[in-house]
Order: C-alpha cells, then sequence, then structure tokens
C-alpha cells in the first residue's frame, strides 16, 4: 500500500526519481511498468499497471455512450503515457503533462493506497490551506465508519 508523503524531484529530462519509501513497495509489484496520467493536468498519477489495468476493466463494463465515462477516457488517454520505472528508480512524465501540471525541479509525491500522486508542491501546499478538511468533511468521515 502506497501512503505517505515525500519530496522529489524531476531531472532535466522530465525523470522523476521515485522516493524510496514508495519505491521500497513498487519493486515488490510484478513488472517495472506505469501509467502516467490526469485527471484535470493539475497533478500527476501514476498507476502501477496492474492497477491501471482494473480500472480499464471497470470502464469497459461501463458503457461508453456515458458523457462522465467519455470525459473520464478522454483526459486520462490525453495526459496518459505509458512509462517504466529505469534502473535508477526513475519514471518519466511526458512533456504535456509536466507543462500542463507545473511539474518541475521540487514536487511533492503522495501515496494514495494504490497509485502516487505527484503535485508541484507550491500549488500542493496552497490547495491545502484553500481548501481544508472541514468539521462537515469529518462528520462525513465518520459517517463512513472512517
Amino acid at each position: 500500500m502506497l501512503r505517505g508523503s515525500a519530496l522529489a524531484k524531476l531531472d532535466e529530462k522530465g525523470r522523476l526519481k521515485l522516493p524510496s519509501v514508495f519505491r521500497a513497495v513498487l519493486e515488490l509489484k510484478p513488472g517495472s511498468e506505469y501509467f502516467v496520467t490526469s485527471l484535470r493536468g493539475e497533478s500527476v498519477r501514476i498507476y502501477p499497471m496492474d492497477v491501471w489495468l482494473r480500472v480499464e476493466e471497470r470502464l469497459a463494463r461501463a458503457s461508453s455512450l456515458n458523457p462522465s465515462v467519455m470525459r473520464f477516457k478522454s483526459a486520462v488517454n490525453y495526459y496518459g503515457q505509458m512509462s517504466s520505472m529505469d534502473a535508477q528508480g526513475r519514471v518519466l512524465v511526458h512533456p504535456l503533462l509536466r507543462e500542463r501540471a507545473d511539474v518541475r525541479n521540487e514536487v511533492v509525491v503522495l501515496g494514495q493506497h494504490e497509485y502516487l500522486e505527484v503535485w508541484n508542491r507550491i500549488a500542493f501546499e496552497e490547495r491545502l490551506n484553500g481548501d481544508p478538511l472541514t468539521d462537515a468533511d469529518l462528520g462525513t468521515l465518520s459517517e463512513l465508519g472512517i
């Protein structure tokens, strides 16, 4: 399970060196293939291929005429590309997504259970401060048994 956060850097070629805390978990999974994408272009999502294939299986069962499904597929395919982890533990984020999400130099990498989410550190901290966890959120989480 991928949890917690770590600071990381993208090199000049757009390769993200996966933080060791996440790399240790990912190396236990079979294969070194990833689907690197985004939902809205504000952050990067790195899915291990086995996780992404499960998402695709669920999509295949949904109607391709459903507008939400169509928008989701368009977004993840527009921003998405396959990437492999190299021997140094780096994963390439392609130029279109790097530019749109403004992920250059220092980033924050968040473990989101089955995938990683990568943010421009400043943008993420502004988002946290601008949209903090509220008492209403805590109430909803309580109702969900969390």
